[in-house]
């Protein structure tokens, strides 16, 4: 077991191997498929420019991503319209959909862990060995009981992507998860993959 807390540096995300369970502490940012499409295009490949608060969110995620992490999550959330913002539901959302997007973004933004659930392919993978960082699996169908290591929101930006697409920023204590692609280019996603295909092929010419 082990704990960690962000930001999350070089020698320990080395240090971590497919198997191992952590629990996270410290600050994390919510982000699915509107947020890394707004990345990609804004920040990374440039594409489209700048508009109305992109540059000012900007500026206050890049430090929160350095050495962090982002957790792919469409959030329940209370209080929404007090302000006074209360997660009721924190589960994961399945991470293939960020596949495009997500090496990239680690790349730019020095980022050390993905939060998910469903792990993800080749290109993300490689990020993790680059980087480094690591691929970790949240557990499904428990986003009551994971809602419950967050301690607090600290802030929301892109609310106007809508209540799951938005960033929210979050400070977790004891989030547990588990290790299921490393930097050392091993994922058990590929590999229950490939032993799956295997058993296929097994079962169809039998």
């Amino acid at each position: 077991m082990y704990n960690l807390t962000i930001p999350i540096s070089d020698e320990q995300i080395r240090e971590l191997k497919i198997g191992d369970s952590v629990f996270l502490s410290g600050v994390i940012i919510t982000g699915r498929d509107t947020v890394h499409k707004w990345m990609i295009e804004t920040f990374v490949k440039e594409t489209r420019q700048p508009e109305g608060d992109d540059l000012e969110v900007y500026e206050a995620i890049k430090p929160l991503l350095d050495g962090g992490a982002i957790y792919h999550c469409g959030p329940v959330v209370a209080g929404l319209d007090s302000g006074d913002y209360r997660f009721v539901a924190a589960g994961p959302t399945t991470s293939t959909r960020e596949e495009p997007y997500q090496g990239d973004v680690m790349r730019h933004f020095n980022m050390k862990a993905v939060i998910g659930k469903g792990g993800m392919g080749s290109q993300t993978l490689a990020a993790c060995h680059e980087v480094p960082g690591v691929y970790l699996h949240a557990i499904g169908g428990a986003a009551s009981l994971i809602a419950q290591s967050v301690q607090r929101v600290i802030d929301v930006h892109k609310l106007d992507f809508g209540v799951p697409e938005a960033m929210w920023v979050i400070e977790v204590k004891d989030f547990p998860v588990v290790v299921t692609m490393d930097s050392h280019n091993s994922s058990i996603h590929a590999e229950v993959e490939t032993k799956s295909m295997v058993e296929l092929e097994r079962l169809l010419a039998s």
